[in-house]
């Protein structure tokens, strides 16, 4: 199988690339720079990839964006935070389509957010819930799922990869939290009855590979399949590094802190990977005390 990976040189793109290549699959790589070997080169804001690439292609996976972690108050990145993903997005699905107009049929995985559904509350949310609110993130995820749309119209199979937060000692969020719990200082976040979704590295990738062969199309969770909240994974990850995690940060001053991102983070999602489960993965990690476990474990 061939598999084209839009950025391949993030923790998650890393991750899954050297997965797909040690499955014995043919990984290209898009990059913005001058391509080496098992490497495109693309210019998504020029509109340019190369079309032989894609027509080639069994599956396209874009996870091409720019930073999600940065300061909440300013509009250079929030801009930024949008456009590069719909962007990206919008000439892959092009490109699909052109490659079904001509009778490649490659499929789409589409990089996503959990935030979609914005806040429900204590509701188990599966991938039939409906979007709701106006926060940041989830107007961002709908514009971003829009995206995908030339594909879609096309036919072909498109899946939309709505991914709770990656817990990875190696990148945010689990590195700067762990920092924080390690000093003493983890921190509930206003009542702490809010749902917090997440998912480890390794079964993200080994969800996004099972999705690259399985019949699944539309949105899938990947989240684990215990969804804790905000206050159980504070005390998680403080009993982890063995610390106490005695403060607290009011909703008010969370409010002012966070800015335009203080609706995801006091927000709740009880996200369930409802798809995924039906299709038959076996997570490695279901509940918050795993994931945060594996994302600690050098092992991961």
């Amino acid at each position: 199988m061939h598999v084209v990976v839009a950025g391949a040189s993030g923790v998650l793109g890393t991750a899954l690339s050297r997965r797909l290549a040690f499955a014995g699959h043919e990984v290209t790589r898009l990059v913005r720079r001058e391509a080496r070997t098992g490497e495109s080169r693309w210019d998504p804001y020029a509109g340019q990839v190369d079309q032989s690439v894609v027509d080639s292609a069994d599956v396209v996976v874009n996870l091409a964006g720019a930073p999600t972690m940065g300061n909440p108050h300013s509009r250079r990145w929030a801009t930024a935070l949008e456009e590069s993903r719909v962007v990206t997005t919008r000439v892959l699905a092009t490109s699909i389509a052109r490659a079904h107009d001509s009778g490649a049929a490659p499929a789409m995985l589409a990089g996503n957010g959990i935030s979609w559904y914005g806040d429900h509350g204590d509701q188990r949310l599966d991938e039939s819930a409906a979007s709701r609110g106006d926060a940041f993130l989830t107007r961002v995820t709908r514009v971003w799922q829009e995206a995908t749309t030339p594909a879609l119209e096309a036919g072909a199979r498109v899946v939309v990869l709505r991914t709770a937060p990656v817990l990875h000692r190696s990148s945010a969020p689990l590195k700067q939290l762990t920092l924080s719990a390690r000093l003493g200082l983890a921190t509930r976040i206003g009542r702490g009855q809010q749902f917090f979704p997440v998912i480890s590295r390794r079964d993200w990738v080994g969800a996004v590979t099972h999705l690259t062969t399985a019949p699944v199309s539309g949105p899938v969770n990947l989240c684990c399949p215990e969804t804790a909240t905000s206050a159980e994974f504070t005390r998680a990850l403080a009993d982890a590094v063995h610390r106490p995690s005695l403060l607290v940060a009011p909703a008010p001053l969370v409010k002012i802190a966070a800015g335009r991102m203080a609706p995801e983070v006091l927000g709740s999602i009880r996200a369930v990977p409802s798809a995924l489960l039906q299709s038959g993965y076996e997570f490695h990690d279901t509940d918050v005390r795993d994931v945060i476990a594996t994302g600690l474990s050098a092992a991961d």
